[in-house]
């Protein structure tokens, strides 16, 4: 059973999570249309796996007999004046959701929410690893400058990135 608090936060995060998925589209557009599709293929696969988020919210929602109430969200950044600043602004946004899920942490060990703290550790480890591969990425735009031969091959690598769904649950 969720309080009304929980509840609330849960359907907030899982807003926020699909907001993720609307941002990184929005920025895989930002890199066709800088004829770097390897790059927004990169996006995209991110878009897929911030969706499963969300889901994996509606679902956790639902089974503890609540009600999920989606919310609309404001229209992402379309826009950038290079790649580098793309991913720092996904990194910013990284941020923003680790922050989140961090203090939807604290409330269900506030509320002794055992089920949601097992939900949210996967999340927690989650994080680590999106902010991680954010990371990375700037830091290897910030080596490769304005080297157009650099970014190409950026592009390359990241192109090679395939969707890959989270597991489901035991039953």
């Amino acid at each position: 059973m969720l309080s009304a608090k929980l509840q609330d936060a849960l359907n907030e995060q899982m807003k926020n999570e699909f907001f993720s998925a609307y941002l990184y589209m929005a920025i895989a557009g930002y890199f066709e249309s800088e004829d770097l599709p390897g790059i927004a293929s990169w996006m995209r696969v991110q878009a897929l796996e911030e969706m499963t988020h969300g889901e994996k919210f509606f679902n956790f929602i639902a089974d503890a007999a609540g009600r999920t109430d989606f919310r609309a969200f404001p229209a992402p950044q379309n826009s950038y004046e290079a790649p580098l600043a793309a991913f720092r602004y996904g990194l910013k946004h990284e941020n923003f959701v680790t922050a989140s899920i961090n203090n939807l942490m604290d409330l269900a060990k506030e509320e002794k929410n055992h089920a949601a703290q097992i939900f949210l550790q996967w999340f927690v480890t989650e994080q680590v690893e999106e902010e991680a591969n954010f990371s990375l990425i700037i830091r290897k735009l910030e080596r490769i400058g304005s080297d157009g031969n650099g970014l190409l091959r950026l592009d390359e690598e990241l192109g090679l990135r395939i969707f890959v769904p989270p597991a489901a649950a035991p039953v």
